[in-house]
């Protein structure tokens, strides 16, 4: 690892699969456009049962916004703006886009490192975002 590289923030969340399977239910389209990107939108749709995908990426968003809040203004930073993807290999990654995008830059560009992780109840994430 690179000795110049500094955590700037780490943030962690954790989400009921049960409040989230109401949540689809009862609010259904509204919170998908809510929570989620387009890209996202349409990969939840090729699962059977999306809710513990959605779990996930929205515990993934909380815990992104969570370590950003070190840098001033990352509190208007809106749910759409933290995008959950995945890297070449597969693994959950994170594509940040209006102000978190601009915060990022303001940094020199952030790198943010994501994991996710749910069980038959719950879904979590942590987050580290460091300096280049």
């Amino acid at each position: 690892m690179d000795p110049l590289v500094s955590v700037i923030g780490l943030g962690i969340d954790l989400v009921d699969l049960a409040r989230v399977a109401r949540l689809l239910e009862h609010k259904g389209e509204q919170a998908m456009t809510r929570f989620f990107t387009e890209e996202e939108r349409a990969y939840l749709a090729t699962r059977t049962d999306p809710t513990g995908h959605a779990a996930a990426r929205i515990a993934a968003k909380e815990a992104v916004y969570k370590a950003m809040q070190a840098l001033p203004g990352a509190r208007a930073v809106g749910w759409r703006e933290i995008e959950v993807t995945r890297d070449g290999a597969g693994r959950p990654a994170i594509r940040l886009h209006g102000l978190a995008a601009r915060l990022s830059h303001e940094q020199g560009g952030l790198r943010v490192q994501i994991s996710l992780t749910h069980s038959e109840t719950s879904a979590g994430a942590v987050a580290v975002i460091q300096t280049p």
